[in-house]
């Protein structure tokens, strides 16, 4: 997942006022960690959040709608709930006025449709490497990093080589899905062996 934030990644180091040696030495400080475990918003958006809910709607959701559905079907049908329970920031939007009533309904179609699209992949992510920890630390690295800013790519005084990032980026993650998600690297997958013992032996996602 980090390869796909290839441009934002570039972007955001484009646009750090201090130089890559001084910005790891920050980020590695056991103050700075410690400062971070004791901000209740930060262990939400970076501990809580990604494990409870890839716990919910991957470990728990996936095996009970895939006998049912099929693997494929699950991994574009749970996305759905997924993004549904992120309808909760309508409600803040709205209580506290952020915006206007169309901007806040038209940003909640928004954050559904991407976080639809994330949901597919960490499902896909779950079933192909039969573990938890990849969605998990991939959900927290998107809540770290946000959406992209392409906008203000767009109009970025280094507009060329971060484009060119960007577009590497997603080159890079479209090329190496499918032989860094390879099962066989994995071990056993215990979805596909769920569907094994159901009699569903012709899965494409598990071979």
């Amino acid at each position: 997942m980090e390869i796909l934030f290839l441009g934002p990644l570039m972007q955001l180091s484009m646009d750090c006022p201090c130089d890559l040696a001084d910005g790891l030495k920050v980020a590695l400080a056991p103050r700075s960690w410690a400062r971070c475990l004791t901000d209740m918003r930060w262990l939400r958006n970076q501990v809580i959040a990604p494990l409870t809910e890839e716990l919910v709607f991957r470990a728990c959701m996936l095996p009970m709608l895939a006998p049912c559905t099929g693997l494929g079907p699950a991994v574009f049908t749970c996305p759905l709930f997924f993004g549904v329970a992120h309808f909760h920031h309508i409600i803040e939007q709205l209580r506290f006025r952020q915006s206007s009533v169309g901007s806040i309904f038209l940003s909640a179609a928004f954050q559904f449709s991407y976080t639809a699209v994330f949901g597919a992949y960490t499902a896909f992510l779950f079933i192909r490497t039969g573990h938890l920890i990849g969605p998990v630390l991939c959900h927290s690295f998107c809540n770290y990093m946000g959406f992209p800013a392409v906008c203000a790519a767009l109009e970025h005084p280094q507009r060329r080589p971060l484009l060119a990032g960007y577009a590497l980026g997603v080159g890079l993650f479209l090329l190496l899905l499918q032989p860094l998600t390879d099962p066989k690297l994995y071990g056993s997958l215990p979805l596909c062996v769920l569907l094994e013992r159901t009699g569903d032996t012709k899965a494409p996602l598990c071979s």
